[in-house]
């Protein structure tokens, strides 16, 4: 993956100078030990910068016009230390156009109750000060996410680093550029959208080429250049070659490494961050691009199958905001293919015709060419393997015309009762929240795609987060649905979102 922005967040503190200059050192000092503090627990995926404490309208108004104005700033935190008047924040948050966090902490753990004086009720009134700035918020309608709690509690502390990861994401939005080689699948409804709306909703390019324009990058890698990545592939991988002699299974392979490397070339010289491809527009392609699309998906590209750009964006999406996660279990396109509907065993199939992450999978991982009824190509080379064990959220991005939804489904993957040793695709198996039938039933009704961005590694909250801060519907499909209340809360977004 390309590397991220060195991002940072900084951490506003709010007072005034109705107590004098000793409270202001105090709490100058105290945040700082906040910081610092927060900066050495390992806790945090991002380095948090201390600023001087603002008590001006012109300090705060320049502090976040700075901050604008850094590329690096991937959102700020604010707390009220004592008592900050609102109306000294107006202008600065009208302005404002990065993430933030309201904390709402105090120094101290717990009050000192055989020394506490009226000095230290005054400069110690986070309980106040942050009421007059939530006010505010609230009147001004400011997008935020607010974290109450002191700040040496682990919780309090892993929230904070949650939203960082949500704020990265929104950091990251404005910059994703998906290049598409081909349209949508003809007559498919749920793959279309509106791109426009799109790149002015959350910042997305979407531009298209020949695929031709792209092929002869593909065809202009040497066989030198591509021999040395099938090496790698016969290093890494099972090869399992079926009927195939060792030298037609071999030219499968580098048929599609040449289409990797050329991928590759395309995409960095252009700047693009994700791809969509379509097995009825292949060009001079030799194969549908299959085992080269599934390792550009785990150097951190997007993927969308069929022209499918809002899945490849937000895989994109979602392999920016896990980059770098401790113990990562991947993320990927996937699609709903089939059903297991034994009682007690249910559960939904999803795999699709070549390009699955192998970011996902769990154990050996092989390499097949077998062969493919759709693009009318040479057998292509695939990754084979199943899906890690675990909890994740599938998600669905979907135009409804007036507005986008995104549909946030919690889903627990589990191993298939049975080996299937016929299927020449990777697979995972999943059964969604609440239940089998409530969840397939909710992900229906709100008009979920068969196509879907998967990972193991955000919350919903955390994508879900990144929906509300781009001003869109979110629906989450979990353990607290219930049909009855999911279309109610349908009706209200319909309202709401228009």
């Amino acid at each position: 993956m390309k590397a991220l922005k060195k991002y940072k967040f900084w951490f506003l503190t709010g007072s005034q100078d109705l107590y004098g200059d000793e409270c202001l050192e105090h709490v100058a000092s105290h945040s700082q030990k906040i910081v610092d503090c927060f900066n050495k627990s390992g806790k945090f995926p991002f380095e948090i910068v201390w600023k001087p404490t603002l008590i001006t309208n012109e300090l705060i108004r320049k502090t976040f016009n700075e901050a604008n104005l850094d590329p690096e700033c991937a959102g700020v935190i604010t707390w009220m230390h004592t008592f900050s008047p609102a109306k000294s924040w107006i202008i600065g948050l009208k302005e404002l156009n990065k993430p933030l966090l309201h904390f709402h902490t105090q120094f101290n753990e717990e009050i000192p109750y055989d020394e506490i004086d009226m000095d230290f009720m005054n400069e110690n009134q986070s309980a106040h000060g942050d009421r007059e700035y939530a006010h505010i918020l609230s009147r001004m309608e400011i997008a935020r996410t607010t974290v109450v709690g002191h700040w040496k509690n682990e919780n309090v502390q892993n929230k904070i680093a949650s939203w960082m990861t949500t704020a990265v994401g929104i950091a990251e939005s404005s910059s994703i550029r998906v290049l598409r080689i081909a349209d949508n699948m003809r007559n498919v409804a749920v793959t279309e959208g509106d791109k426009v709306e799109a790149q002015i909703k959350f910042g997305w390019e979407i531009d298209t080429y020949s695929v031709n324009d792209i092929e002869k990058y593909v065809s202009d890698v040497s066989d030198e250049d591509a021999d040395k990545l099938v090496d790698e592939y016969y290093e890494k991988y099972e090869m399992l070659q079926g009927d195939k002699d060792d030298e037609t299974f071999r030219r499968h392979v580098k048929e599609q490494a040449k289409i990797e490397i050329g991928f590759e070339r395309f995409l960095e010289e252009k700047n693009y961050h994700a791809i969509v491809t379509h097995f009825d527009d292949l060009g001079n392609l030799k194969q549908l691009p299959g085992l080269a699309i599934q390792r550009l998906m785990e150097k951190g590209y997007g993927f969308g199958a069929e022209g499918d750009w809002k899945v490849a964006a937000m895989v994109r999406l979602m392999k920016v905001m896990t980059a770098g996660k401790k113990d990562a279990k991947g993320t990927s396109m996937l699609e709903d293919y089939t059903y297991n509907l034994v009682p007690g065993k249910e559960g939904i199939l999803q795999a699709h015709m070549l390009e699955i992450c192998p970011s996902i999978a769990d154990g050996k991982i092989g390499v097949k060419a077998e062969p493919l009824s759709m693009g009318n190509r040479e057998d292509p080379a695939r990754l084979v393997f199943t899906a890690k064990e675990g909890k994740g959220i599938a998600a669905s991005l979907i135009d409804l015309g007036t507005r986008f939804r995104l549909i946030i489904s919690s889903v627990n993957c589990t191993k298939t009762e049975k080996d299937m040793p016929n299927l020449p695709v990777a697979s995972a198996f999943w059964t969604p929240e609440p239940d089998f039938y409530t969840g397939i039933e909710s992900w229906l009704i709100a008009g979920g795609a068969h196509h879907t961005a998967f990972t193991y590694d955000l919350t919903a909250e955390q994508l879900g987060a990144w929906g509300e801060a781009m001003g869109i519907e979110v629906v989450y499909i979990d353990e607290k649905t219930d049909i009855r209340s999911l279309k109610r809360d349908l009706m209200l977004g319909k309202s709401i979102y228009g």
